[in-house]
């Protein structure tokens, strides 16, 4: 029988284990299904409590992808199936199991090392920014892009666009563009780049501890990272100050002119300016107020508030098209309901930082 997590124990030298959990389903790029939610959760917990296990290891099977996001295909499944005006019990089920797991990962408390080889976007990166010890290699390639789907920067995307340098967090949330290792350690999504080809090496190194507390594993990781000339050049490092002069905006139609209006030669800033015209205007709008309104709150609060913004997503019709044109019918031609920034009315954007129930699911965070 398939087993789309997998787990396993290894003691190290001191005698403590280092809990092992490999995302298994390489074929859908390690999307986040409820079932690996739920299996996580269970098993992290359980780790969290034993003693014996001193640090757990997050990685995944395939060459690919750690995790190309949650399971969208199945949210869109639940999306068609309800019938309007009413609850999508499924989105707000999957949405605070997902959040519940990555707030788990947040506060875990032992180390948490997250290998993000390949592909690391929306609920994989929600896994990796949750985690202590946070890897990327020379292969990763990070985005949050539900700029193209209707949905937002969701599982702690408010959160830590809004730390990053800058105003980089917001011109990322909308445009969704790849970053790769360097770009990760600039902005604080990352904390070491180690090549791929010295995984099984990090892994006896840490297996020959004595301790496994964050320093000792901090400086396993430290003497195993890569050299700074070996790492691809950081896009967002280079573009720093273009990037903040391009999004110092007083509103987000100025700022959405400023990106659509660019008329150069540079191939990142083109696919920004091509992606976020094309892109649903309903995510820009909660980039934008989301982006606004974090910046007060602690990570449980964000939590909750994405909570809110994501089950609502999923009852308004821009999310379902954007999926569908994206992975179902795949015409790549949403038909979004608002064209214009200037169309969506302020009184559906306060909308979706309604909670839809009371209590809300996620108050015990």
């Amino acid at each position: 029988m398939h087993q789309p997590v997998l787990f396993r124990t290894e003691t190290a030298k001191g005698g403590k284990q280092i809990g092992f959990a490999t995302l298994n389903v390489p074929k859908t790029l390690n999307s986040l299904s409820l079932e690996m939610i739920d299996l996580l959760q269970a098993q992290l917990s359980a780790w969290q409590q034993d003693d014996n296990i001193a640090a757990i290891w997050l990685d995944a099977e395939g060459e690919k992808a750690f995790c190309a996001g949650g399971d969208i295909v199945r949210l869109y499944q639940s999306m068609v199936e309800t019938p309007k005006g009413e609850r999508n019990r499924y989105a707000e089920d999957f949405f605070a199991r997902e959040y519940r797991l990555d707030y788990l990962l947040h506060t875990f408390g032992k180390p948490v090392i997250c290998w993000g080889h390949g592909i690391v976007m929306g609920g994989g990166l929600g896994l990796m920014s949750g985690c202590s010890h946070r890897v990327v290699t020379e292969k990763s390639r990070i985005a949050m892009p539900e700029i193209t789907i209707g949905l937002h920067p969701d599982v702690g995307g408010s959160w830590f666009l809004n730390r990053m340098p800058g105003r980089l967090g917001l011109f990322l949330g909308l445009t969704g563009a790849n970053i790769n290792a360097a770009d990760a350690l600039f902005v604080g999504l990352a904390d070491r780049a180690i090549s791929h080809e010295r995984k099984a090496a990090v892994v006896s190194e840490l297996l020959a501890q004595v301790q496994l507390d964050h320093a000792a594993v901090s400086a396993v990781l430290r003497q195993q990272q890569m050299e700074t000339e070996a790492l691809p050049s950081s896009t967002l490092r280079n573009h720093f100050d273009q990037i903040n002069a391009l999004c110092d905006a007083d509103s987000l139609a100025q700022l959405h002119d400023r990106i659509t209006g660019y008329q150069g030669d540079d191939p990142l800033l083109q696919k920004a300016a091509a992606t976020l015209a094309k892109g649903c205007v309903q995510t820009a709008w909660l980039v934008w107020e989301s982006q606004r309104r974090v910046r007060p709150m602690s990570l449980a609060d964000a939590f909750r508030m994405e909570w809110s913004m994501s089950v609502q997503c999923a009852l308004h019709d821009d999310f379902r098209e954007g999926v569908r044109a994206l992975l179902i019918d795949k015409d790549g031609s949403p038909a979004f309901r608002y064209r214009k920034i200037e169309d969506f009315p302020e009184q559906v954007l306060n909308e979706f930082f309604l909670s839809p129930v009371t209590p809300h699911p996620l108050e015990a965070l």
